[in-house]
């Protein structure tokens, strides 16, 4: 048996509390200012991204749009936003839900998850004619998402056409300020990140206030793709990941492993959890 608490003084935050550089949160804000388009949010099981949407939707719900949202289940009732569960033992699955939705006339849409062919082109179709749809999919990084929704049978001209960026996210846990020391790192580890032997690093020894882990709390590390009018045309013409990740990075894109070195440097995070969570 698996019990997840949900703490609402934790779950529900400011889109300014969530992680996001000055930068990014700049972005991200631009993005969900559009009237319509597609929003996604990948990463594995508990990795934090109902918390990013949650915290996207208490801003965007500032303007006081039509929100209307399809969960599995609803984790944090919102004040002001439309909330739906699925139903599957009863047929009322994403998809259905998506139907209905549409001709409740929303401005604002969430989905919990796209899982399947069907989901994914309602929401296409849903971004495509005039609501801002924000979701979640399963992929390893931001940028293959983009192959993700192909793979699935989107059109590449359909998904260039409604994806204005995606963000791929996992949590780090951060050093525990009561003992914070300074680290031993694996030469290993060192080589497999690209690290210079001189560079300082730190854990936690473990105490009373981290109940002997050496960690207390976790922060969000990720990268956040935005769809420039080149990467558009990558999309178009099918070309691979790797084309298109180097496109991004050279548009100002920071990598995730690069986002929770960076937190390392800074003294945040361990590098055993940098080496938990990198892509590359």
């Amino acid at each position: 048996m698996v019990i997840r608490i949900l703490d609402k003084g934790v779950g529900l935050r400011p889109l300014d509390e969530v992680g996001f550089s000055p930068r990014d949160l700049g972005i991200l804000r631009q993005m969900m200012a559009r009237s319509y388009g597609m929003f996604l949010v990948t990463g594995p099981t508990g990795s934090g991204k109902s918390t990013t949407l949650y915290a996207i939707l208490n801003e965007v719900k500032q303007r006081e749009p039509h929100i209307l949202t399809v969960e599995d289940p609803v984790e944090y009732d919102m004040e002001g936003v439309e909330q739906v569960q699925v139903h599957l033992a009863a047929g009322y699955t994403f998809a259905e839900a998506l139907r209905h939705f549409l001709r409740h006339d929303p401005d604002v849409i969430m989905v919990g998850e796209i899982r399947d062919l069907e989901t994914a082109r309602i929401a296409n179709k849903a971004a495509l004619t005039g609501h801002l749809v924000v979701s979640t999919l399963h992929t390893n990084d931001a940028v293959s998402t983009i192959t993700r929704l192909i793979d699935m049978g989107i059109e590449p001209y359909l998904v260039s056409a409604v994806i204005v960026g995606v963000m791929a996210q996992r949590l780090v846990r951060l050093i525990c300020p009561d003992c914070k020391t300074e680290a031993e790192v694996d030469p290993l580890i060192r080589a497999s990140l690209g690290l210079d032997e001189k560079e300082v690093f730190y854990t936690g020894k473990g105490c009373n206030s981290s109940n002997g882990s050496g960690y207390r709390g976790r922060s969000m590390v990720y990268e956040l793709l935005t769809v420039s009018p080149e990467i558009i045309d990558l999309i178009n013409h099918e070309r691979p990941v790797q084309e298109i990740k180097e496109m991004a990075i050279g548009q100002g894109m920071v990598p995730l492993t690069q986002c929770a070195l960076n937190l390392a440097r800074e003294g945040v995070t361990s590098l055993d959890e940098v080496f938990a969570v990198r892509l590359d």
